[in-house]
């Protein structure tokens, strides 16, 4: 079983942890670590039990607004899923659409007409 050395605070600890979950584990140590660090900057040396309680109370406050911001995404998605946005494409009236049809072949026939004209 391999051991992982991590600091947290002033503290340097040794943990036992199963194959592949020493990256987990370091990570964790980090995220704890800056959290003991902040704390000691603003309140100097404290015993380590607090120290350790205050900086895990840090992080579950972190994760507790972490979650509430997953959780309103995922009402929205959920949401949205149910009531897709509505895309409105706007439709030509056959009318329009007809005299731009007829403009453009007037457009072609003197374009046509240019090129013979340039010709001659």
């Amino acid at each position: 079983m391999p051991t992982v050395e991590f600091n947290i605070g002033h503290k340097s600890y040794e943990l036992a942890c199963q194959e592949g979950e020493e990256r987990l584990l370091r990570r964790a140590a980090a995220m704890l670590d800056t959290e003991a660090r902040a704390i000691l900057e603003q309140a100097g040396r404290m015993p380590e039990p607090r120290l350790l309680l205050l900086a895990g109370l840090m992080l579950a406050d972190r994760m507790s607004a972490t979650e509430d911001r997953a959780a309103a995404a995922e009402r929205e998605l959920n949401r949205l899923k149910a009531n897709p946005p509505r895309i409105e494409v706007p439709v030509i009236p056959s009318g329009i659409a007809e005299a731009m049809a007829e403009i453009a072949a007037r457009a072609e026939a003197l374009a046509d007409r240019a090129e013979e004209a340039l010709e001659s």
